[in-house]
């Protein structure tokens, strides 16, 4: 770097330029903390402003009720103790808001401390409030007193005259509270307003002072280093040239010379497929003896007739544009080999040329191959055997499901249906005493077989799953199933998850649910099952825990032809169309945990 570059820097002086930066940020967020901390002070003082005008303007409703409804006592003396708690109730909040406007609340956030004009226009109020109060509590006193009613007219006279002088100087109060309001809202404009100039004022000193001056500098010297990285491009790209042209052919040999002495297959034969030079790992791997009379390179690659011919009509099609490809041989020692061959034309002279055979042995790639396509053949297969005893599985589940259905109707409800009719068929009307009996008696009936119609329909489609989701449904399948088996059943929605999901997905986990479940019941002889459901942003969680005597899951995924077995490869299945994950944990003697985890982000 020359003196001109090291003199700019020194002029730049970083660290100072740092000082200047931290300094001018520094003023800028202290400008703008304090703006927000006075905009949000006013924000505050402007919300109570507007809460002391709303209640202030409600004070002259209050007092309009209150003279309304104590004229409405003196004219409907019927109604007396309803309107008399009207007006002691209506009395009670006008006197508790005017007190906390004159003398400030905490609880309302009202201000103690009032205008100079404020604390007039109350004491002017005053007399007109306290005459209305008085008057009001004597009219609530005298109520029961029929003696009374002249001095009672006189006192809802007195109401009525302060009731004007009220609302008039209520309307003073109001006015002046928008009018303070208003002068708040206007110092904080302005306020804001010179706040706003001190900061753009602070922004233009930083950019003449600050900005502009170090810009200057920084693009002299980076135009400065410009052109001295350019000039040192160029002298190294010249150096460079040289030592390239010097080395390539060295390098190149050597390389060559590696890689085909120690560690490519290679072989050099004329176009005719003779022979020319064969390396030294090429001939181990083709047990070939130079000394030998076999010249040509098909019959040194392999002894068999037909692969010397394949080879033979590659070499004579393409010695002139080259070819590659994987071929493969049998040795002498009658192996199988594959190799992985490129040919590739090379001119040696004029009118002279030769062919390069350039081999990698893939025959261990090749049978790692072929055995992952055998296990893949395997796997496809018995794959296919587990779908087909799945599907059978289904059918015959789905043929016991619609049998039991039918038992249950014919059995349960057929017969109570048959009841029905004949017991309506022996109703005599004549004979009311057994009439009434016999109703009572279909009344029972028909309840049995409305609850027989429910317990069917809730084992096909539960009501609970489409009309209010999967949370309903599980705290109802609990219930139901506790009710049905004596088995304390729990169900605990431990994060109130409330979503409606896609209804495959909720019938999915419904069944899956059920299938846990009954699992517990039927093969773990548990008498307390929990069933608990939480979320997160992404994942539903529904966890099955009983305290039955549990299996070890190995041995049951082996007897996948038994019925435990085929359950919780249904259970799998199951889970995938939905793209969730189950996990199962179970310790002899213990019980089982099972966990559903569905994504539903």
């Amino acid at each position: 770097m020359g003196k001109g570059n090291k003199a700019a820097i020194n002029n730049l002086n970083f660290k100072k330029l740092k000082q200047l930066y931290i300094f001018a940020l520094m003023t800028i967020a202290l400008t703008v903390l304090l703006s927000q901390l006075l905009i949000q002070y006013n924000i505050n003082s402007q919300l109570n402003d507007s809460r002391l005008i709303n209640i202030s303007g409600k004070q002259r409703m209050l007092s309009q009720k209150l003279v309304k409804e104590v004229l409405i006592l003196a004219t409907t003396p019927n109604k007396k103790s309803e309107n008399t708690n009207k007006i002691d109730e209506t009395l009670s909040l006008w006197k508790f808001t005017h007190y906390a406007l004159e003398n400030g609340n905490d609880s309302l956030s009202f201000p103690k401390k009032k205008s100079k004009t404020l604390t007039n226009l109350f004491i002017n109020i005053k007399p007109s409030f306290d005459a209305i109060v008085k008057a009001t509590t004597r009219v609530l006193e005298i109520q029961n007193n029929p003696d009374l009613t002249n001095e009672n007219q006189k006192l809802v006279s007195t109401i009525l005259d302060n009731e004007e002088t009220f609302l008039t100087n209520m309307n003073q109060i109001v006015s002046q509270y928008e009018k303070e309001a208003l002068q708040k809202v206007t110092l904080q404009r302005n306020t804001e307003y010179g706040i706003l100039g001190f900061t753009l004022f602070v922004l233009l000193l930083e950019f003449f002072f600050i900005f502009k001056p170090t810009n200057k500098r920084i693009e002299l010297l980076i135009s400065k280093l410009l052109s001295s990285e350019k000039k040192a491009l160029k002298l190294a790209y010249d150096t460079e040239v040289i030592s390239e042209i010097k080395e390539n052919s060295v390098k190149e040999l050597k390389s060559l010379n590696y890689a085909m002495e120690n560690t490519l297959l290679y072989c050099r034969i004329a176009p005719n497929g003779n022979v020319i030079h064969i390396g030294e790992k090429f001939s181990r791997l083709l047990q070939y003896n130079p000394v030998n009379s076999e010249r040509r390179f098909a019959e040194v690659l392999t002894p068999i007739e037909k692969e010397q011919l394949f080879i033979d009509r590659i070499i004579t099609e393409k010695h002139k544009t080259g070819w590659q490809g994987e071929i493969n041989i049998t040795n002498k020692n009658k192996e199988s080999i594959w190799l992985d061959l490129s040919m590739v034309p090379v001119t040696i002279k004029k009118e002279e040329s030769e062919l390069l055979i350039i081999c990698f042995d893939i025959t261990e790639r090749k049978k790692a191959q072929q055995e992952v396509e055998r296990l893949n053949a395997e796997n496809t297969a018995e794959r296919l055997n587990q779908q087909k005893i799945i599907s059978s599985k289904i059918v015959e589940n789905q043929e016991n499901e619609q049998n039991r259905i039918a038992r249950e109707i014919h059995d349960g409800i057929g017969q109570m249906l048959t009841g029905l009719k004949f017991s309506l068929e022996s109703i005599n009307l004549d004979d009311k005493e057994k009439s009434i009996q016999k109703i009572d008696y279909l009344k029972k009936l028909s309840l049995d077989i409305i609850k027989g119609v429910r317990t069917a329909t809730f084992n096909l489609m539960p009501p609970e799953l489409s009309d209010h989701g999967i949370v309903s449904s599980l705290a109802k399948l609990t219930q139901e199933l506790s009710k049905l088996t004596g088995k304390n059943i729990q169900f605990y929605n431990k994060s109130n998850f409330d979503q409606r999901l896609d209804s495959l997905i909720e019938i999915n986990i419904y069944r899956l649910t059920q299938e846990a479940i009954n699992n517990a019941i039927k093969y773990a002889e548990s008498t307390h099952i929990i069933v608990q459901l939480s979320h997160s942003a992404t994942i539903l969680s529904i966890t099955i825990d009983d305290n039955g005597k549990g299996f070890d899951p190995t041995l049951v995924e082996k007897r996948r032809n038994s019925e435990s077995g085929m359950g919780l490869l249904f259970m799998k299945e199951r889970i995938q169309y939905i793209n969730g994950r189950v996990f199962i944990n179970s310790i002899l003697g213990e019980g089982t945990r099972i966990t559903f985890n569905i994504p539903i982000g």
